[in-house]
């Protein structure tokens, strides 16, 4: 639960202590300096500042969720749940800021990876579906609502009348 500059200026740290050991010959500690800064250099790239941001997102801090999602250069590098938490979280905060184009983006990138549970991956699902549908686009809507029932039976009673709703609208709309 470190951000990125937290977890590089520990790793410095432990660098500089790296570097006084082996100035003293104690090399038992400087594998353990050692250890440690790769480890934290290894979170850097794995984890990212990913907990903190969602502690946000769930307090509805938007802004301050997205400032440190955009602390990660490259979120490819991160662990798969990791990255699909991050795509989930950032569909979210465009969703938020009405920006629905990227919002889709990033839904459809975290239905990829493993998410926090089978309602969040439904829950990505269902939000590219209701976004297609606002942007008129009802054969892609139809994919992934066929997508989301797959999990239907996994899923809560809100999302399940989620799914609902959205298969009744799509009707509605495949009629007209």
């Amino acid at each position: 639960m470190l951000t990125n500059q937290a977890r590089l200026i520990i790793a410095g740290i432990f660098v500089l202590m790296l570097a006084f050991f082996v100035y003293e010959q104690v090399y038992q500690l400087a594998g353990v300096a050692l250890m440690f800064s790769a480890l934290l250099i290894w979170g850097y790239f794995k984890e990212g500042p990913i907990v903190i941001a969602a502690k946000h997102f769930h307090d509805k801090n938007y802004d301050k969720a997205e400032q440190l999602l955009k602390t990660i250069n490259k979120p490819d590098l991160l662990s798969k749940k990791r990255r699909g938490f991050y795509e989930f979280m950032m569909g979210g905060i465009n969703l938020q800021r009405q920006d629905y184009d990227a919002a889709e983006r990033h839904y459809e990138v975290a239905a990829q990876y493993p998410l926090r549970s089978v309602n969040d991956h439904v829950a990505a699902l269902a939000h590219v579906a209701n976004i297609s549908i606002r942007q008129h686009n009802y054969e892609k809507a139809g994919v992934y609502l066929v997508l989301a029932h797959k999990h239907y039976d996994k899923t809560t009673a809100k999302m399940k009348s989620v799914l609902e709703r959205l298969d009744k609208e799509l009707k509605n709309h495949q009629t007209k």
